[in-house]
């Protein structure tokens, strides 16, 4: 069965990109999306403790209530990217039979989510570009705005994101005809066990910068951020982040299937077990992922996105405050794939708010030696000489620290 489970492709539903339908779906531009696919609303101890564990983030900021207490938080906090395990940026809206990948995010973080907040998305359907692609033929990029707002009504964090749409035929039959992007790719990655080794000892090489604060006047261009590794990929991996930041509605049985008769285009039978899958599925089952054209099963763009600001708040300390972090995912994360995910410091300054600042350049270097992700991060630092600090101008006043207030009372 696992054989051939590696070599059949499921029969996902079918669209073709016609000018007519691109026209029409022009005409959606500006609208407000409802999102059906949210995941995490209230910010529950559980719901952030789920969140770190599935995208494999150990700082205790975000995951040890008693640590918490101790920070200028005074509280437990989500991870910045927890925001995403409400919904993952986007709303999958028009073209149905059409593939959807979510290729890029520009990202800005404005207030912490504590522990008890309840956290509300939207989305508006904001533009599009037809384009053509070595991967999929004719291409469409749709962009989308998104926001997280609190029950205070305040905006905690915003921002834009690109969805790449494609026939899934057209990127199957390059694939099929040698003509694909990532023909050249050995999946799943032949490791040695000298080189899982190595894999082993740099993801455990991680630091977290946690209680010792990183000033801003000890920081200078060209400092190297300590790497976060994320691999050897591989199924749990997968299933954990479902755990903790499920990007669609994911339920069993009956239950699903009666979405899935509404909803023709969500869903195919998998060649290999006989079920009823979902098309998100094309990120833990190949037969999956070789009926949208791909080589093998691959990561979530959101993911990666998470992986990365994994990266930037080891490093920044718990005084720190992402700012933004901007990113495009390259290409796929393979089942069997490892990252090395680095960082450099390019710029210092003060910004226009007097914040003391800095910008960081990092990547997703996989093992074949491909960047899988291209990031440009603003983090906020304090500063020892000035007597700053980017948390103290963020934080709402102590009665919402965590309570719950506006929520639960």
């Amino acid at each position: 069965m696992v054989e051939k489970s590696e070599e059949t492709a499921a029969q996902l539903s079918e669209g073709t990109l016609t000018d007519e339908w691109i026209t029409q779906w022009e005409e959606r531009i500006g609208l407000e999306l409802r999102i059906s696919n949210i995941f995490n609303q209230n910010a529950s101890y559980e719901a952030l403790r789920n969140f770190v564990n599935g995208i494999g983030d150990a700082n205790p900021l975000y995951r040890d209530e008693e640590y918490a207490k101790e920070t200028r938080y005074g509280a437990l906090i989500a991870h910045p990217g927890w925001v995403a395990s409400v919904f993952p940026h986007w709303v999958l809206q028009g073209l149905p039979g059409i593939h959807a990948d979510h290729s890029a995010s520009d990202w800005e973080f404005l207030r912490p989510v504590y522990m008890n907040d309840k956290i509300t998305p939207k989305c508006k359907f904001v533009g599009l570009d037809v384009k053509t692609s070595r991967f999929a033929g004719k291409t469409v990029f749709e962009y989308q705005r998104f926001e997280y707002w609190n029950q205070r009504g305040e905006l905690v964090s915003r921002g834009y994101n690109m969805l790449v749409r494609y026939e899934r035929h057209t990127a199957r039959q390059q694939t099929s005809d040698g003509k694909g992007k990532y023909d050249h790719i050995q999946v799943p990655h032949p490791w040695t066990p000298p080189e899982q080794a190595r894999v082993d000892e740099d993801c455990l090489a991680e630091e977290i910068r946690g209680a010792n604060t990183r000033w801003w006047e000890d920081v200078n261009v060209g400092d190297e951020l300590q790497p976060v590794v994320k691999g050897i990929f591989g199924l749990t991996d997968m299933i954990a982040y479902c755990v903790g930041a499920t990007p669609v509605q994911l339920a069993a049985h009956g239950l699903q299937l009666r979405n899935y008769k509404k909803h023709p285009a969500w869903a195919f039978r998998d060649p290999v077990l006989g079920s009823w899958e979902p098309v998100y599925g094309v990120h833990y089952l190949v037969s999956a992922a070789k009926g949208a054209g791909a080589r093998y099963a691959y990561d979530a763009g959101i993911q990666r996105h998470c992986w990365m600001t994994n990266l930037i708040t080891n490093w920044m300390s718990d005084e720190g405050w992402l700012k933004s972090c901007r990113a495009q995912y390259r290409q796929f994360v393979y089942l069997s794939d490892a990252v090395w995910f680095r960082g450099k410091v390019t710029k210092k300054y003060a910004d226009e708010n007097g914040e003391y600042c800095v910008d960081i350049d990092a990547h997703g270097i996989n093992q074949r030696g491909d960047d899988t992700i291209l990031a440009t991060a603003v983090v906020i630092l304090p500063s020892r000489e000035h007597g700053t600090s980017p948390a103290d101008k963020r934080l709402p006043t102590k009665e919402y620290r965590g309570t719950g207030k506006g929520v639960y009372f």
